[in-house]
């Protein structure tokens, strides 16, 4: 294992991501709530990244793997590395919610109608 290997964390990218949803992922939505009522992924759980240490690990079904999610990717790397902290296993989107909508990914809006990655 190299010196930074232990620096690294693990990411899937959108196509990757959909196929773990599929299997029984979970996706876990970090962003503000202004972003998340603007559109997220169908059936993804929102604990915004400040409240990710207290309340995800409460929220998140005990032993599946979690997609960790944000618009472009930044703030899900601090929600990964604290979930993994925790013994869950967590990876981050790769690009975030923009990479996932660009791959064809499902953006919901409230009542179910479209939404937008704001």
């Amino acid at each position: 294992v190299g010196f930074f290997d232990r620096f690294t964390l693990p990411s899937v990218k959108a196509a990757d991501a959909m196929e773990m949803l599929s299997n029984g992922a979970t996706m876990l939505d970090v962003r503000e709530n202004s972003e998340w009522n603007a559109g997220r992924v169908p059936g993804a759980v929102h604990v915004p990244v400040k409240n990710v240490s207290a309340q995800a690990p409460k929220r998140l079904p005990k032993g599946r793997p979690v997609i960790v999610a944000c618009r472009t990717g930044s703030r899900s790397k601090g929600a990964v590395r604290l979930l993994r902290e925790k013994g869950i296993e967590a990876y981050c989107l790769s690009g975030g919610l923009t990479a996932w909508e660009s791959a064809g990914g499902r953006i919901q809006g409230k009542g179910n109608r479209p939404g937008m990655i704001a």
